[in-house]
């Protein structure tokens, strides 16, 4: 019997593992699909070209000492940074590169626009002490050593974003702001306010939603931290840390979906009943699936009372991706381009109103109209080992894609993919006759090989009312549920959704912090 199972083996169910078999527990990660990997993993879409299926650039888990506290680069794990992390390519032919160094950004600003590059100086100016404080918050779970280290810059940060923003007031009403507003009130115009939503609607939230304005002032951490690109794919770092649970002496088993978590007659957890009838007995739990599912629907008999409903109350919206993998037989030919265009994000967005409209229609149930918002990747730039020689991948996403289409996705995914891959071809003509291959995944496809309900990556919306010590509720933030030996982890919960890792080293913590079960020698 091990002394913990973990439910779900992506990267977060992964994390948690391998700093509970570090600290000498015999860990078993169960996961229903046939691969780990849950929203990192990296498939042949089309013969011969692999695809990061979700998730396709790394930034939060970079911001933490994860990597290096689990060793990850002796297992393999090879990162490889995107600068510029992103360029906008105009419809009209401008292109504007978003590089590391604030600097060269604001000087590829004013090839375009005088006005946008020295607005956009004084908007990471303003954001950049302020996502230096925001960032200690993806540090859930570090050692007491960097947690006093922690501190001292939260004190040195939060009196630099007070001082530029004169005052608590006006670093409140920021944040409470629909981004949209800060970016009009920012940006002098969609020479970068297009750009900036585009990597903001990463979150799954539309400009126009209350107290959203995070995201936007998320782009000085790119500037601060970069973007990066696994070796091999975002499986890169799956498989570094299957290897270093193999090393530490935890397993995986895969094509074995959890249907009931057993409870003890007094009530504690008991282990988990796969599909089939096998029961694996252990005293301690950890789900890094969608907390929901998990204490409301697979927990026999499910959690009641207040904490049961506060998390009942929680929400996602009908917004999320839809992503087109493209086989293509040479890079899209940008004009204008220039060497290293091709690294990170190649925006298509030319018009902030264009995600608000985008993501008002998927709430209502129907397609973004046209133009499409869309933002594309090409990582076999960076990564050779991708594609055939000489040949490449792109990964077409189009974040403001209902869940739930009228009609239903059967009906809709060729003609929407069209619609999306139009967006690209009016920047790069004749990108069409590149094609040699494609991959459709629609919300449908994701919600059903990824068990994510709703096919939402962050199992709920990353809205003020649910991050941090909130996430997924105030009660549950700390990991620990009301159930003895039940633990949550994933995307949906404390501090963030994507790939952060935080929440699966917080989640390993908790067990180890709260549970009080005798920990076996380390090996």
């Amino acid at each position: 019997m091990p002394d913990v199972v973990v439910v779900g083996a992506g990267h977060n169910g992964l994390v948690a593992a391998c700093y509970l078999a570090r600290a000498g527990l015999d860990v078993l990660v169960v996961e229903q699909a046939d691969r780990a990997g849950g929203g990192s993993r990296t498939d042949e879409l089309v013969p011969g070209y692999r695809f990061d299926t979700h998730s396709v650039a790394h930034n939060i888990i970079n911001m933490t000492d994860i990597p290096d506290e689990l060793d990850l680069a002796a297992a393999g794990l090879d990162y490889r940074e995107m600068d510029p992390f992103a360029v906008s390519v105009g419809a009209d032919g401008r292109i504007v590169r978003f590089a590391r160094s604030v600097d060269a950004t604001v000087a590829s600003i004013a090839e375009v626009s005088p006005a946008d590059a020295d607005a956009y100086a004084e908007f990471m100016r303003l954001a950049l002490p302020l996502v230096r404080v925001a960032v200690s918050g993806v540090q859930s779970g570090a050692s007491p050593a960097r947690v006093r280290r922690i501190a001292r810059a939260q004190i040195a940060g939060g009196i630099t974003t007070l001082l530029r923003y004169r005052g608590p007031v006006n670093v409140a009403r920021e944040l409470l702001a629909p981004y949209q507003r800060i970016l009009e009130h920012r940006l002098a115009s969609d020479v970068t306010r297009a750009p900036v939503a585009a990597f903001a609607a990463h979150a799954s939230a539309s400009p126009a939603t209350p107290g959203s304005a995070f995201f936007a002032l998320w782009q000085a951490a790119y500037h601060l931290y970069g973007q990066w690109h696994a070796r091999g794919g975002a499986q890169g770092l799956v498989d570094a840390l299957l290897r270093r649970l193999d090393s530490l002496g935890g397993g995986v088993r895969t094509a074995a979906p959890v249907v009931r978590i057993d409870r003890a007659p007094d009530g504690r957890v008991a282990g988990v009943t796969l599909a089939g009838g096998e029961a694996v007995r252990a005293p301690v739990v950890v789900t890094a699936i969608d907390p929901r599912v998990a204490l409301l629907a697979l927990l026999d008999p499910p959690l009641t009372g207040p904490v049961a409903d506060e998390l009942r109350a929680t929400s996602r919206g009908n917004a999320v991706q839809m992503v087109v993998h493209l086989a293509v037989d040479r890079l899209p030919a940008y004009p204008g381009a220039r060497a290293g265009d091709h690294a990170g994000l190649q925006s298509y967005v030319d018009s902030l109103d264009d995600l608000v409209h985008g993501f008002a229609a998927a709430e209502d149930r129907r397609l973004p109209p046209d133009p499409v918002p869309v933002y594309g990747f090409t990582p076999s730039a960076l990564d050779d080992g991708l594609a055939p020689p000489g040949r490449h991948t792109l990964y077409l996403a189009c974040p403001c894609a209902p869940s739930a289409v009228e009609g239903g996705w059967s009906a809709s995914a060729e003609a929407f993919a069209e619609r999306m891959i139009d967006a690209l071809e009016a920047r790069a003509p004749g990108f069409r006759s590149t094609v040699v291959g494609r991959a459709v995944r629609t919300p449908e496809t994701m919600a059903a090989e990824l068990a994510w309900p709703d096919a939402h990556p962050m199992h709920l919306d990353m809205s003020l009312d649910q991050l941090a010590f909130l996430r997924p509720t105030r009660a549950l933030a700390g990991h620990a549920t009301p159930v003895r030996g039940l633990f949550i982890s994933g995307a949906g919960t404390a501090p963030v959704g994507g790939i952060a890792g935080s929440p699966g080293r917080a989640a390993a913590k908790a067990v180890l912090a709260r549970h009080g079960m005798p920990r076996r020698p380390s090996a």
